[in-house]
């Protein structure tokens, strides 16, 4: 059945990908950047900012003008900043904030009227790995991350009873172009930095692995299924087989020992 679609963050990885694949499928997309962007031209492209509450409501109201409905949102934009808790620039953390977590909220906030007067709907929130466990000097990621987690648990069941369904995403490590983005947004180190180190070891870590993982297509066909899918899981770990067994381990491992474990992973002392 097609359904009308808004997306966030197309203009690259995962949100580009899976507007072109929904796009293929027959389905009515429409995503959304920040700006001017040349993109598969079966998608209907919207100017939104997540930092700007009236953009958000204008790129909305765009799409019930057009279509009347939208019958899924996918929140996938969001952004990457990596460094010291004690010394990551505030403005960084503010960012973080607005875009993977506040901007989310105004955008489903926006979008559930629709949903409740249509009989129904979709939302797709994309959370992490990260949102499952904190990752070193990526704090502030698991963190808003980790708010994902609760909001969507607590929406799902607040609207259950509007036939509206709350599925969470958590993708692993992938090859996209968010592991250089990220580096605009990381704090600044140096050899009298008493982080410098680990800080340095740990992010070359976690780079190697994300420019080894898949490419964001392989989750952009997942998307598709789970859109067109009669009854969605709630959540979706989509990631190396590796990355689901730490997840597993998480809950079932001693805190400390787990704890250990990650340190052994990012060589921390």
């Amino acid at each position: 059945m097609k359904k009308v679609i808004l997306i966030t963050g197309i203009s690259s990885g995962f949100g580009k990908e899976s507007a072109g694949f929904l796009a293929e499928a027959g389905h009515t997309v429409y995503g959304t950047v920040r700006r001017d962007y040349e993109t598969n031209k079966s998608v209907n492209v919207l100017r939104m900012d997540l930092t700007d509450t009236s953009s958000i409501s204008k790129a909305v109201e765009t799409v019930i003008l057009k279509e009347g409905r939208i019958d899924v949102l996918i929140n996938n934009a969001g952004m990457h900043s990596a460094g010291p808790v004690e010394t990551l620039p505030e403005e960084f953390i503010k960012l973080q904030a607005d875009t993977n977590f506040l901007g989310m909220v105004h955008l489903a906030r926006a979008v559930l009227p629709h949903m409740r007067k249509q009989g129904g709907g979709m939302i797709i929130n994309f959370s992490s790995i990260g949102g499952l466990m904190g990752l070193p000097f990526c704090a502030f990621y698991s963190a808003f991350k980790f708010a994902i987690e609760g909001f969507s648990e607590a929406l799902r069941m607040e609207v259950a009873q509007f036939n509206i369904k709350v599925i969470l995403i958590n993708p692993g490590d992938f090859n996209t172009n968010n592991t250089m983005a990220r580096r605009k947004f990381m704090a600044l180190t140096g050899p009298d930095d008493p982080y410098n180190k680990q800080y340095l070891g740990a992010i070359a870590i976690m780079e190697k692995n994300e420019l080894s993982g898949k490419k964001p297509v392989f989750l952009a066909r997942k998307i598709v299924s789970i859109v067109e899918s009669k009854n969605p899981r709630q959540r979706y770990i989509i990631s190396a087989f590796y990355e689901k067994i730490a997840v597993g381990l998480k809950y079932i491992l001693p805190g400390r020992f787990f704890r250990w474990i990650l340190e052994k992973n990012y060589k921390m002392k």
